[in-house]
């Protein structure tokens, strides 16, 4: 029998990333599985660990580090017969990147990189360059950003009891959005900007 002891407000809707010890928790891919595990609903480190087929051990420890950088907390306590069972959740919905740094940048880019690596799909990896106007590359901005919105809605199940352990039935799929404007060449002005007579 469970007892619940303690509970924590639900997640925030949106958190911005800008702290180092947040670039650097999410510079590990199991940090970012665990984080994406952990979307839908809070769980314990056993179910973390079975789910993502990982030690317990191993998974506590990132979890350490996501809390410690404000990406998780625990967000109720039950009491069980061996002792007491932890819940950890994502402490918002959705995390951006508030000013991108160089380094933080890296480590992140380098956390995606491995997990293309494992992926057992051919991954859909595409870099373009546009001319875009100010506006058009806001609207373009708006659009990425929603349509990943509007997909992970569409694949959530709805479920808020926790459903079955093993999670949902369907392959999880990592999604990087990102827009940047160049800069220009050194000694050239952007454009619309004048030089000094």
């Amino acid at each position: 029998m469970r007892d619940q002891s303690s509970h924590s407000p639900p997640p925030e809707d949106v958190l911005e990333i800008g702290a180092p010890e947040q670039f650097a928790a999410l510079a590990n891919p199991l940090r970012q599985r665990l984080l994406f595990a952990l979307g839908h609903r809070p769980a314990t480190v056993s179910r973390l660990a079975a789910q993502l087929d990982a030690k317990k051990g191993n998974v506590a420890h990132h979890l350490k580090v996501l809390r410690e950088a404000g990406l998780v907390h625990i967000a109720e306590t039950r009491q069980v017969r061996g002792g007491t069972e932890q819940y950890y959740q994502r402490t918002a919905r959705h995390m951006v990147v508030s000013e991108p740094q160089a380094a933080g940048t890296a480590a992140m880019l380098a956390a995606v990189a491995q997990e293309l690596d494992r992926s057992p799909v051919e991954p859909h990896l595409t870099l373009r360059h546009l001319r875009l106007s100010p506006a058009k590359a806001k609207q373009l901005g708006e659009t990425l950003a929603g349509l990943v919105d509007d997909a992970e809605e569409d694949g959530a199940d709805g479920r808020e009891d926790g459903g079955s352990e093993g999670g949902d039935e369907q392959p999880v799929h990592g999604a990087l959005v990102v827009l940047y404007q160049q800069a220009p060449p050194t000694g050239t002005t952007a454009p619309g900007s004048t030089t000094p007579g």
